[in-house]
């Protein structure tokens, strides 16, 4: 078993609360010293009480998704002797309604595009191969209620 651990760091600084005009910001912290500044979605808490320059719980959740994904890709393609040079996942989340009538991500689409290099490329069904099993083994999209599209480019 394994534990991980996140430090999410927001303070008032001052700001007026009781009339829910604070700002969002905020700083997620990791233990290898990482500091990402996170907020509240554009979409859900209009600027300037939201940053939108910052990252959101939705986009994360898509972004930890897709990582998971492409980290067991990688894996995969080099234990079966593939080369990759470039992977490129232009990954998206849907949010809506789920069948608990609770807002949620309902859906997120990977859209990987991968370049290989070498003597030996993966054909279609390595291809497909190889991703059937990264989505298989990736834990985040284990753990979520979401469904997981893979539309490989």
């Amino acid at each position: 078993m394994s534990e991980y651990v996140a430090t999410v760091e927001w303070s008032r600084d001052g700001q007026s609360f009781s009339d829910n005009r604070y700002s969002r910001a905020h700083d997620w912290r990791f233990d290898g010293g990482a500091v990402v500044r996170g907020s509240s979605a554009p979409s859900s808490v209009p600027e300037p009480m939201s940053d939108p320059a910052a990252v959101d719980p939705e986009e994360a959740l898509v972004a930890a998704v897709s990582s998971c994904h492409m980290l067991f890709f990688l894996a995969f393609a080099a234990k079966a002797g593939f080369v990759v040079d470039r992977y490129r996942d232009e990954a998206s989340g849907v949010m809506g309604r789920d069948d608990r009538g609770r807002m949620s991500i309902t859906h997120v689409t990977l859209r990987p595009a991968v370049d290989f290099s070498g003597e030996r490329r993966p054909d279609a069904a390595a291809l497909d191969d190889l991703h059937h099993r990264a989505h298989d083994a990736c834990y985040i999209a284990n753990s979520i209620r979401a469904e997981v599209a893979v539309e490989p480019r």
